[in-house]
């Protein structure tokens, strides 16, 4: 009985992310499976964080060994996202003294409508606030940042060249059939979103996707993945990630305004070697810059997605991924 009661208490532990002894320690980075990583470097703590699908937090000093996962991402279950939302593509970003969790949130529950036989299921980005960066965090004052009916994923902040900062996002292609990149800009403490969201490229712009449609040989229709860096000239450029066929792949795009408002101009071939994506952006606090992205597996049927740590060049007006970090 002690040890079933033990079990039980666990259990609710493990739920609300506190049972200390179910967190594993000095976990390999290579023998975590997660999708779309993202690490935060936090000088307060001089701590990685390291986020993504599935909303859970892993803790590392030195980039090798992580400590986790602990649940840190708390939804209003009385809001659009219900009860129990998944939870995509998870960020973490400081800004102006407090730390912001961008992510996707899905309602299963909720439909709002059908496209081409799909049942389109709530799924939209949304921002969450916390003082410190192991969190907890927890919704702000808008409900909603896009349009209800706006199947929108993969959220992350940029602040652009007239100091404010912006939801850079996907309108899923599941909707609209070729799948976009889009901005909406933020609140000035990003409680909510102002205007309306506003096109800067569609999937279709992609020289290097690829796959085949109705006999025909196009550019593949998703978009996933943004992410917006400077290179160390102050070129502004955008990874994001599609497929050749069935090949993950990255790819990235530079802005010829050096604004999000571009045009934005594709590079002809990926950035990323195969099999490797949704990339994020880091420096180390020893000042090396680091992307980081998980590789990708089909292991029938089901994809096997492990984080990767890649050295970046960025001394020129275009970034060149170096070997793997170790």
């Amino acid at each position: 009985m002690k040890k079933l009661l033990t079990a039980l208490v666990c259990l609710l532990a493990v739920c609300n992310g506190m049972c200390q002894s179910c967190i594993k320690t000095h976990v390999p980075l290579d023998s975590i499976v997660l999708s779309d990583p993202c690490i935060l470097p936090d000088r307060a703590t001089m701590t990685y964080y390291m986020t993504g699908t599935g909303g859970k937090l892993w803790k590392s000093k030195d980039l090798r060994y992580w400590d986790g996962p602990y649940t840190v991402a708390e939804t209003d279950p009385e809001s659009w996202m219900g009860p129990k939302p998944m939870i995509w593509a998870a960020e973490l970003h400081q800004y102006k003294g407090k730390y912001y969790y961008f992510a996707t949130f899905t309602n299963q529950a909720v439909s709002v409508g059908r496209y081409k036989g799909n049942n389109l299921e709530r799924r939209a980005c949304h921002v969450l606030v916390s003082d410190k960066a192991e969190g907890p965090y927890r919704p702000m004052k808008d409900e909603t940042y896009l349009p209800a009916n706006k199947l929108t994923l993969d959220g992350t902040l940029w602040v652009d060249t007239d100091g404010r900062p912006y939801m850079v996002y996907c309108h899923e292609w599941l909707q609209n059939w070729d799948g976009t990149i889009e901005k909406i800009e933020l609140k000035p403490d990003l409680s909510g979103s102002v205007g309306e969201g506003k096109l800067l490229f569609k999937a279709s712009a992609s020289p290097w996707s690829r796959e085949v449609i109705e006999g025909d040989t196009l550019p593949n229709r998703v978009t996933d993945g943004p992410y917006l860096f400077r290179t160390q000239t102050g070129r502004l450029g955008m990874i994001w990630t599609s497929w050749i066929y069935n090949v993950y792949t990255q790819g990235v795009a530079y802005s010829e305004s050096g604004t999000l408002d571009g045009p934005w101009v594709q590079e002809e071939q990926p950035i990323t070697p195969p099999n490797f994506g949704h990339g994020m952006l880091f420096r180390t606090f020893d000042g090396e810059l680091l992307m980081s992205v998980h590789s990708h597996k089909d292991i029938h049927g089901h994809y096997h997605r492990v984080p990767h740590l890649f050295k970046v060049d960025d001394s020129g007006d275009k970034i060149v991924v170096k070997k793997e970090y170790r």
